[in-house]
């Protein structure tokens, strides 16, 4: 993770951000637990260091 990156994004962002999802699909992918989230009050954020993590794990790297 960058320097003056943000640890969470919203969930239509990383979506938009790392696989080119519109925000419905974001939202679908985060609720299977594709895109590692955490819960504050009644809003959804994507981890983003937990995310990358998971990327360069599968192979595929940052996309962004």
């Amino acid at each position: 993770m960058e320097q003056d990156q943000k640890p969470t994004m919203s969930v239509p962002e990383a979506g938009r951000r790392y696989f080119g999802l519109a925000r419905n699909a974001a939202y679908a992918a985060a609720a299977r637990g594709d895109l590692p989230t955490i819960r504050v009050g009644g809003r959804i954020f994507v981890k983003v260091a937990a995310l990358e993590k998971m990327l360069a794990e599968a192979g595929g790297g940052k996309a962004a």
